[in-house]
């Protein structure tokens, strides 16, 4: 699904990362750990293309890819319900339900509510939803458990279970206080920079 040989990032000139090598198959988890600052978000979003890596290689083998990041872009003045059909019609590939993808991610009780009134744990349920409907086989999650309750933890861990059981690969960001619950998971704990 996605390989990277030595993958680097600068900031001002200086590494923001160690140099960064792993191959991730279908049906795996990878799950990058380390320090706060050590270059998580970073690395995920060079992997998603919004980063442009200084040096290295990244073989992206899968078709379709997912990313979700701090910055959730849902459009506040849009409704849970108007956000995710705008995604899906956006995307034009998917078939999914948007209603019943809503009740999937336990937004049922919020659909006709603007973005901008929802809490931080419903808007992240409201970005997650968004992978349902891409049916993409790979997601790039960047701290996917932040700012959600119990209930919105095991909403996570059941849809990489779900994808990863149908063939799906996932790279997941974390500070490390959840662990997903899948036999298939890969640790690679990233290294700062500054300790290079």
């Amino acid at each position: 699904m996605l390989s990277t040989s030595k993958v680097n990032f600068e900031r001002y000139f200086e590494p923001v990362f160690q140099p960064v090598s792993f191959d991730l198959e279908a049906g795996q988890l990878l799950l990058i750990t380390g320090t706060n600052g050590c270059g998580k978000t970073t690395l995920i979003r060079v992997l998603a293309g919004v980063l442009h890596p200084t040096s290295g290689r990244i073989d992206m083998r899968a078709s379709t890819m997912a990313y979700v990041g701090h910055y959730l872009a849902l459009k506040d003045d849009l409704s849970v319900f108007e956000n995710l059909r705008f995604m899906r019609d956006f995307i034009g590939t998917s078939q999914r339900d948007v209603d019943a993808v809503i009740e999937e991610v336990g937004l049922g009780h919020v659909k006709y509510n603007q973005a901008r009134h929802l809490s931080a744990g419903q808007r992240k349920r409201c970005a997650l939803a968004r992978l349902l409907l891409s049916e993409a086989q790979l997601w790039l999650l960047d701290e996917p458990y932040s700012n959600l309750d119990i209930e919105g933890v095991g909403l996570v861990d059941r849809l990489l279970t779900q994808h990863l059981e149908t063939g799906g690969s996932a790279v997941v960001a974390t500070h490390g206080a959840h662990r997903p619950a899948w036999a298939g998971t890969v640790d690679y704990e990233l290294l700062s920079g500054r300790a290079a």
